[in-house]
């Protein structure tokens, strides 16, 4: 799986003119990292004695995140609570030169927080705080007449479904029908609800287990991922379908009946949280840089190494990943 590091740089100058509108649920992802020594006399679990917190963007914010360290620049549509969770995450996206002018206060719905409590690089607990109920009427007007007078003006649209109630049936069709008109690339990452309702998309990237869980079949071969693929396509009318496989990497398949396995770049695991949110961010930049898919899915591949040597939800540079290509060509 070879790619020219002049043709790698090209691409990762290109992207970095492009605007991408990332749509979904956004939510704010707080670490809590210690040390453990010892076991608590009150219950049989771990004491962490607390080092340092941090906070970052989680969810669709990764997203925009991961698009931001690629040099282009990401434009948010999303929902957060008004309380303190969510104002701090609209600061995060202020503080890292992000507009939060697409972010809309549903005050029926907290801000969805997850809090994970880390220990020698090893995530003991996760804590989340969140309400899955779907946007009502008044917020989906408000984001149908931002994303009216913002689409034209985009190279692509990512549509990242946490199932937190954000992308229901009507917002899907609205942006989807947005993309068609205006001729915008159009990006899923999915999830088990409203899973077929992606209709005529540019990819459609699910996870082994959520192709497996929503068309009822089990992948145990090369040859069961091309029927699960071509399933997708049938169903979904799509240009191409991308199945990331974890640590065996991706899987694609395109309209012309053509399917490729790109293995995973990574040198290190130490986290996975948020591997999905830099590969579709990758993947659909070099997609509006023209990059043909194949190629995309390498260098999306490589991004998602680095973030997997980093422990929480990261990014990767236009640096990191020129050095991941580098070290694996030389490998």
């Amino acid at each position: 799986m070879h790619i020219d590091e002049k043709k790698l740089k090209d691409i990762l100058t290109k992207i970095q003119s492009k605007k991408v509108l990332v749509v979904g649920d956004l939510m704010l992802d707080h670490y809590i990292i210690g040390d453990v020594d010892r076991i608590s006399p009150e219950a049989p679990v771990q004491v962490v004695k607390v080092e340092k917190e941090k906070f970052g963007p989680g969810g669709a914010a990764n997203v925009a995140q991961n698009i931001k360290a690629l040099g282009a620049e990401p434009i948010i549509i999303g929902t957060v609570g008004n309380d303190q969770t969510g104002e701090k995450l609209r600061q995060i996206f202020r503080d890292n030169g992000i507009s939060d002018e697409g972010i809309f206060f549903n005050i029926q719905h907290p801000t969805t927080q997850k809090t994970r409590v880390i220990a020698r690089n090893q995530q003991l607990v996760r804590i989340d705080f969140e309400n899955d109920d779907e946007i009502d009427g008044e917020v989906y007007n408000e984001i149908k007449k931002y994303a009216q007078k913002i689409t034209p003006d985009i190279d692509g649209i990512i549509l990242q479904d946490y199932n937190k109630g954000l992308l229901t049936k009507e917002l899907i069709h609205l942006f989807t029908s947005l993309a068609k008109k205006h001729h915008k690339f159009i990006g899923v990452d999915p999830k088990a609800k409203n899973f077929f309702e992606y209709q005529n998309v540019t990819f459609f990237k699910p996870n082994k287990h959520e192709a497996e869980k929503n068309l009822q079949y089990e992948i145990k071969s090369d040859e069961d991922l091309n029927i699960i693929a071509k399933k997708l396509m049938d169903k979904l009318n799509c240009k191409y379908v991308v199945i990331t496989l974890g640590s065996k990497g991706m899987f694609i398949c395109d309209d012309q009946n053509q399917s490729w396995q790109i293995p995973t770049f990574s040198q290190e695991v130490y986290d996975v949280s948020g591997a999905g949110d830099t590969v579709i961010s990758t993947l659909m930049l070099a997609i509006t840089a023209n990059c043909d898919i194949k190629t995309a899915s390498i260098i999306a591949n490589h991004a998602a190494g680095v973030v997997c040597g980093k422990v929480g939800a990261a990014t990767a540079s236009p640096q990191e990943i020129m050095r991941s290509l580098k070290d694996w060509n030389e490998s």
